[in-house]
């Protein structure tokens, strides 16, 4: 992250898996050696003792997708995790009637994870891939959906167009942007202020990051 203040920055590894393991669908940003390019992909962290955080990401893509093609992922590729966010008006901050020395900002939860992609154009890993996304996200289900309930044939043909990936986590950060340096009294208003905001929207996250920050640095 090129821009992350000390008062906003998370590194602890397992406080950002425990992000991304709620935020599966990453942005995940390759490059060509001349244009970046985006995708949105699906991506599990896994632990793995042999990555330098000591985590991976493991998903898929199309096989039509070049994204997997030798060249289209130079360098370092970057998946990034977006949680909670809202826009927070100056009028929340109490210190706003002692002084008016207040601005808008945004306030935001976001995991960066950068490594050298992996592909895995292999029958036997897509299918365990594949097999491991699904039963974290149909876990909790009345009736979850696993391969095993689709006729073989078609299964085997659906993973013959799609490509494995995985991301040995090189450097794992966070930006949790919550007023972590402003006062408890500022910081507690602003919450309150998109919680009156968000009413039946899911900001339940940021307003809990707001209330109790990873950390507080000056």
């Amino acid at each position: 992250m090129a821009y992350n203040p000390a008062h906003d920055r998370v590194d602890d590894v397992a406080v950002l898996a425990d992000f991304v393991a709620k935020h599966p669908l990453a942005t995940l940003v390759t490059h060509d050696g001349m244009t970046p390019q985006a995708d949105l992909v699906p991506l599990l962290v896994v632990d793995d003792a042999d990555a330098p955080s000591g985590k991976t990401l493991i998903g898929h893509v199309a096989r039509a997708n070049p994204l997997w093609e030798d060249g289209h992922h130079v360098g370092t590729s970057l998946a990034t995790f977006g949680g909670g966010e809202h826009y927070i008006s100056p009028t929340w901050y109490p210190s706003k009637a002692e002084h008016h020395r207040v601005v808008p900002t945004w306030n935001y939860l976001v995991a960066h994870a950068w490594g050298t992609l992996i592909v895995h154009d292999d029958p036997k890993w897509v299918r365990g891939v594949v097999a491991r996304l699904t039963g974290v996200m149909e876990a909790g289900r009345e009736e979850p959906w696993r391969m095993g309930k689709s006729p073989g044939d078609y299964i085997d043909e659906m993973l013959g167009k799609i490509v494995g990936i995985s991301l040995p986590i090189e450097r794992f950060e966070g930006r949790f942007k919550v007023g972590s340096h402003r006062t408890d009294a500022d910081r507690l208003g602003a919450r309150d202020g998109v919680v009156r905001e968000s009413e039946g929207h899911a900001h339940d996250e940021l307003a809990e990051a707001m209330t109790n920050p990873p950390r507080r640095e000056e």
